[in-house]
């Protein structure tokens, strides 16, 4: 029977430890500003901004929403970017997505500055996580480690094994990962050994988009299952990519869907937000 990873304890610990440190920043006159912009009308993106705008509230940081026609021009949000990386006030800028399909979020990103990028998309600081230098990581990512973190979990020559390779989970996990002295593969569409490789794995983190993908008999016994889906089924529940129920009677550490990554990601972008008015 396998540890149950509670992402809201460890979340609510993160985000007590920086409402004092924003606490103390004020008191020294420092007053920490965040600007999320959204384009659209996505019902998705609408309740991960109200989250992350209530986690500001937690944790004592302004926040500044931005909702954008999902008919604007690509220089219209380009302009506010610019605007926003311009303001001595604004700590950190944050881009919702997706955002509609006319606009081209790459450069939406590059335009982000990098110093202000809490996200963690701009090249530059992709950049920086590949080459092992102190930047801005994407949020869930970041989660995840923190979270391998705090139930003392020994990452290094480890084998890991990464299921989805997109820019905003897969391949900063495989970073992040490979930064802490892990063997790792990354497994996706066009892989043809996957179970093989997954059987002979000592962490997975399951980042494929595919409910209830990885079943018991694609792990072995006392491995570490990191489910990062989040699946909305036909009665209205959430589920992860991973078959919760079964391969939690393998594994020895699992987070569950709700209440895993997902509260994790919320409190790694606060702690991003912290860090980039430092």
């Amino acid at each position: 029977m396998s540890v149950i990873m509670n992402g809201k304890e460890v979340a609510q610990k993160v985000r007590d430890e920086l409402k004092k440190e924003v606490s103390n920043l004020k008191d020294q006159g420092k007053i920490l500003k965040f600007a999320v912009i959204m384009v659209g009308d996505n019902s998705a993106s609408k309740i991960y901004i109200k989250n992350k705008s209530k986690a500001c509230e937690e944790v004592g940081i302004d926040c500044e929403e931005y909702i954008l026609d999902a008919n604007i021009q690509m220089q219209e949000l380009l302009d506010l970017i610019k605007k926003l990386n311009n303001r001595n006030d604004i700590h950190g800028i944050l881009l919702q997505s997706p955002i509609p399909k006319h606009l081209d979020i790459d450069e939406a990103f590059r335009t982000i500055a990098p110093e202000k990028d809490v996200d963690g998309f701009n090249p530059v600081n992709v950049g920086k996580l590949c080459l092992g230098q102190d930047g801005f990581i994407a949020c869930t990512p970041l989660g995840v480690m923190k979270l391998l973190e705090e139930y003392n979990i020994d990452i290094e020559g480890k084998n890991a094994v990464v299921i989805g390779r997109s820019n905003i989970v897969g391949k900063p996990m495989l970073q992040c990962l490979l930064n802490k002295n892990a063997t790792v593969t990354i497994c996706h569409s066009k892989t043809s050994n996957l179970l093989e490789v997954t059987k002979n794995a000592d962490i997975i983190v399951a980042a494929v988009g595919k409910e209830k993908f990885l079943k018991a008999d694609m792990i072995k016994d006392g491995a570490v299952i990191i489910d990062v889906g989040i699946n909305r089924l036909e009665n209205g529940t959430i589920c992860g990519d991973v078959d919760f129920e079964n391969v939690k009677e393998k594994a020895s550490y699992i987070t569950p869907v709700p209440g895993g990554v997902g509260p994790m990601t919320v409190a790694m972008l606060m702690s991003n937000i912290v860090k980039a008015s430092k």
